[in-house]
Parts: structure tokens; C-alpha cells; sequence
């Protein structure tokens, strides 16, 4: 039977269903009417009239080949509840042609990572800090209130064209509210959490900044919105602010007050400057501001940022540095630290020797960074340090090979053209900037504060001692300790607290107990000051 007798078949046997063959004076090739190339089809149900009836009869949508005998493929649509079939005419005679192979050709889907082993998987998530958050979990309903807002928002903006941004795009009064009902509404899809309202903070800049910072808008909403769960992590910090992590490491979420919204709404015009001027800028990357607010509970405050210590090879130790020495160390025994700890100024006992290009490419970073903090009056920021002893193997590292070479500078400082990598230098062993390239062939991408080879030099906790109790005079670099090779990463978190009149009122308590000098809360000026005295005596020039 010829393919168009047999589809005429096929259709007689449907009796809702019309076919649909090519049409008089048409040119031989693939045709398809009413349908893309997918195929399924409807269990036999009565004929309704088009005009009359509850639905519009189903129709048979038909792919053929003229001239040759080959595959008939049949779409039924305009009905619910569809599944998927494919029919086949008859054994082919001949392949089809090339140009008719590529388009029965299904378009190709995103390669699937590989699948792990259950105890390589049991393995990794004791490995990752934080408590997954399930069924039951207190900040569960947050999750997934969380979660919708995400999809909604980052959807909406990615559905419309890419603008230039105006200063109305800055205003702190740019801000939309949404309302999610359980049963959903025209712009939002049912759910089973409960009723809550949504707010977008300055959606358009925020859509400028994750292309800043090279964040996939589809990668974005699958790491914070995709099946895998987030991470609750227990808070270093007095601030009581909750933190989240995705599983992939990448994004941050972190509950804040209503006073660090202000800031940070406040600077954002600011901030997107400094970060468009300076690529390789060690500040907080922000990707997005929101709050939640549930029906008869407070409101939720809270920012997504991007993680400084995601890093394909493992974390040993972590530090949270500020140059002060009030209350700046952990009241842990050293047998229970391990690798989830956050250690503070006075727990450091380190020193790290980078290269010269480095070393005076951090200073520089550094400098340009406390400048803007310092003149948009935040102080009680810190220098998040994370640390992979390269030669530890009692901690194996996970992901690329050791770092054997020099980094190579491109020599020239790129300028921002709405999207590509997140810092202005860009390094690697062998000299090549396409990031697909580093990762496949396992060589580790070299950053300012990212994968950053040093020389870590044990000190005496005593001589650091000194120095953060303002006794400049007394330092002595005399190492207590043999040398180890390890990667670091860093960047400068908290940057959302101001001098305001609470912290002046701390400084004030504060200074009749201790030294002024060595507490937190002191001005902005005096403050970014300390903080570049102390980088500099942490990390040394190699001679």
C-alpha cells in the first residue's frame, strides 16, 4: 500500500479525524499542517460538530516523503490528554536523503552529568555543610515560596527584550508586587504552599548584574528552582540572618533586615558602576533582592549572591577576616574544627606568599574596593578566606589537576559588553580565555580570588596577636612552621551595614572596656584603613 493510501487508511479507522495531504501544485518534499513533527494520538471517542460541540474535532497531522517509500509520521491534536505513538508505514526502500534524515531528526537535549554510584553520592553530600531542607523542615514552606518567586520573576524578565537601563530603573521605588494564590491566577500557577505576596526589587538591574557576572539565566533558576533541594547553613555571624545554598555551591541566599535592603537599594546605582568599572572586584556579587510576606507573618527580607568558596577542589579551612580582635575567635577545641568551621582573626595562623604580579594586583583591588565602601559609609565587612592544601592527602581535593605553571596574562583589561566572564582577568596555565576549553581539559581557571596559587607559611598565632591588638611595632615575621602549596579563594562579604547610630552607640559602650582600636564598630575611614594593614601583613610579596 502506497504511504498516502495508508494514511487515508488510518484515518478512516479514526472516524473524528480529517487528513490533511499536500495540497494541488505542491512541490515534492516534507509537508506538515496543523503540527509540528511529533506524533501521538487519542483513544476512539464520538464525533462532536465543530460548531455545536463542547471541542473542535482532533486532527491528523501527516509527514510524507514523495517519490519514495519511507516513514509516515501522524500528529493527532486539538484534544486533551495526548500520549505519544509513532506509525510506520511500510520497511523503507531506501534511506532518505540526508536533508530529510537531519530534519526527522530530533533536536538534540542537554547531555546528562554522569550518574554517580549511591555511596559516591552518600559520600559528597557528608562532604557539603549545611542541612538539606525536606518535608517537615521548618524553613521548608520559605523554600518553596522562594522558589515560585524565582521561576516568576526571572521568567518574566527573560521573556522581554534586553535594554539599556535608565536611572528610573535605579529608583528604590522600582519594585512589583505579586500575589500567589494556592489555586493560582492568570500570571502565577497553582501550588501547595499557602497564600503569599512577592516582591521584586529593581528587576532590571538585577537582570544587567547576573549578565555581568556571566550567570545563565536558565542555569540561575535550575540551581535555586530545579528538583535538588537547597541547604540550610548554621549562621557564623550575631546577625541571626539565615543562610542557603544551592546544591551546586554556586548561589547564596541570605535573609537580611529592613535596614540592609535600604542600603544595599540605596548603593545599587553606585555598585553597578564600581562593578562595570572593575572587573576583578572582590565585593559581593549580587544577583537579586526579594521579600516574601505570608498572610498574618512578618515579612522575609532576603538577597541571592554568589558563593566565593565554590571551587571544584575541597575547602579545608575557612576564615572570616576583619582586622579587629574584640571577640574575634571560636569558642571550639581544635580536635572538633574541621572544614564546615568558620574561624575568625585571632584563629589565624597563616601567612600566604603569592607572586609579585598577584600580590600587587590584589593590593589594587583592594584599595579601589575599600574606596567605594568607604564612601558609601559601610564598615564591618570582612575578607572571606577559603583554603585547599594542595599536598594534603589525608583531605583529597575533588575536581582539576595541581597547578604547575604560571599564569599568563592576556595583558589587556576587557570592557564590558553585556555578558562573558565575571572579572576582567582571566588566567590559566596555558594561556587560552574559553572557559569550556579549562573545564573539559581539567585545568583550574586562575582569578583574582579564585584558584589562586600561594605559598602558605605557618605563623606563630602570637605574633598576628600583636598586630590586631594595635601593637604594630612588635611584628616579627619569624615563621614557626615549613611551607605548604595550596589554592585560595576569597572575596569581601557583609557590605550592607553603615555606620548608623547603632553602631556608634556599640563603639561607644565598647570603648570603655576595651581598646577602641580593636573592636568592629569603629568609623568607615578608620575602619578600611585597619582592614588594608591587615590584608597586607596576611598576604606577602614573594621575593
Amino acid at each position: 500500500m502506497p504511504p498516502r493510501a495508508s494514511a487515508a487508511a488510518a484515518a478512516s479507522q479514526q472516524g473524528d479525524c480529517c487528513v490533511h495531504g499536500p495540497g494541488p501544485g505542491a512541490s515534492p518534499g516534507w509537508r506538515v499542517s496543523g503540527g509540528e513533527a511529533s506524533c501521538s494520538y487519542l483513544p476512539l471517542r464520538k464525533r462532536l460538530s465543530v460548531d455545536g460541540g463542547k471541542c473542535p474535532a482532533p486532527r491528523i497531522c501527516i509527514w510524507e516523503c514523495d517519490g519514495e517509500a519511507g516513514d509516515i509520521t501522524c500528529d493527532i491534536v486539538a484534544a486533551p490528554l495526548r500520549r505519544s505513538c509513532s506509525a510506520r508505514a511500510m520497511p523503507p526502500a531506501a534511506p532518505p536523503p540526508l536533508f530529510y534524515r537531519r530534519m526527522m531528526t530530533p533536536p538534540p537535549s542537554r547531555p546528562r552529568p554522569p550518574q554517580r554510584e549511591p555511596a559516591a553520592e552518600a559520600g559528597a553530600a557528608t562532604r557539603r555543610p549545611g542541612e538539606i531542607i525536606g518535608k517537615g523542615h521548618r524553613s521548608y514552606g520559605l523554600m518553596l515560596n522562594l522558589q515560585l518567586g524565582i521561576s516568576y520573576s526571572v521568567g518574566k524578565s527573560s521573556a522581554l527584550p534586553f535594554r539599556k537601563l535608565s536611572p528610573s530603573d535605579f529608583d528604590p521605588r522600582e519594585k512589583v508586587w505579586t500575589r500567589f494564590p494556592p489555586e493560582g491566577s492568570k500570571l502565577t500557577p497553582p501550588h501547595h504552599s499557602v497564600d503569599f505576596r512577592w516582591k521584586d526589587y529593581c528587576p532590571a538591574v538585577f537582570r544587567h548584574l547576573r549578565k555581568l557576572f556571566g550567570v545563565d539565566p536558565a542555569d540561575y533558576m535550575l540551581a535555586i528552582c530545579g528538583s535538588d533541594t537547597l541547604r540550610e547553613l548554621a549562621s557564623p555571624g550575631k546577625s541571626g540572618s539565615c543562610f542557603f545554598v544551592t546544591q551546586d555551591d554556586r548561589f547564596m541566599i541570605k535573609t537580611v533586615k529592613k535596614a540592609e535592603m535600604k542600603v544595599l537599594i540605596r548603593m545599587l546605582r553606585s555598585y553597578y558602576e564600581h562593578v562595570c568599572q572593575y572587573r576583578s572586584t572582590l565585593l559581593t556579587r549580587f544577583y537579586g533582592t526579594h521579600c516574601i510576606k505570608q498572610a498574618g507573618c512578618p515579612k522575609v527580607r532576603f538577597i541571592i549572591m554568589g558563593n566565593f568558596c565554590c571551587s571544584e577542589y575541597k575547602i579545608h579551612r575557612r576564615f572570616d577576616l576583619k582586622g579587629s580582635s574584640h571577640g574575634r575567635t571560636i569558642d571550639k577545641a581544635e580536635q572538633k574544627i574541621d572544614e564546615t568551621t568558620t574561624l575568625k582573626d585571632l584563629d589565624l595562623d597563616y601567612a600566604f606568599h603569592l607572586q609579585r604580579f598577584w600580590y600587587e594586583e590584589l593590593m589594587k583591588q583592594i584599595q579601589m574596593d575599600c574606596t567605594f565602601l568607604e564612601t558609601q559609609g559601610i564598615m564591618d565587612y570582612s575578607l572571606l578566606l577559603g583554603v585547599h592544601f594542595r599536598n594534603d592527602f589525608s583531605m583529597p581535593k575533588i575536581g582539576p589537576s595541581q597547578f604547575n605553571g604560571l599564569p599568563k596574562s592576556t595583558g589587556k583589561r576587557k570592557s564590558f559588553e553585556g555578558g562573558g566572564d565575571v572579572c576582567e582577568l582571566c588566567f590559566m596555565e596555558s594561556g587560552c580565555k574559553d572557559r569550556d576549553f579549562i573545564v573539559d581539559s581539567r585545568k583550574p581557571l586562575v582569578q583574582l580570588g579564585k584558584n589562586m596559587p600561594a605559598q602558605a607559611e605557618r605563623r606563630s598565632k602570637r605574633i598576628l596577636d600583636k598586630f590586631l591588638l594595635n601593637e604594630r611595632h612588635l611584628i616579627i615575621t619569624t615563621p614557626s612552621g615549613g611551607s605548604r602549596d595550596v589554592y585560595l579563594f576569597f572575596g569581601i562579604i557583609d557590605i550592607l551595614q553603615d555606620y548608623d547610630i547603632t553602631k556608634k552607640l556599640e563603639h561607644a559602650y565598647k570603648s570603655f572596656q576595651v581598646n577602641p582600636g580593636c573592636i568592629s564598630a569603629v568609623d568607615p575611614k578608620l575602619y578600611s584603613r585597619r582592614f588594608q594593614d591587615f590584608i597586607r601583613r596576611v598576604f606577602i610579596r614573594e621575593q
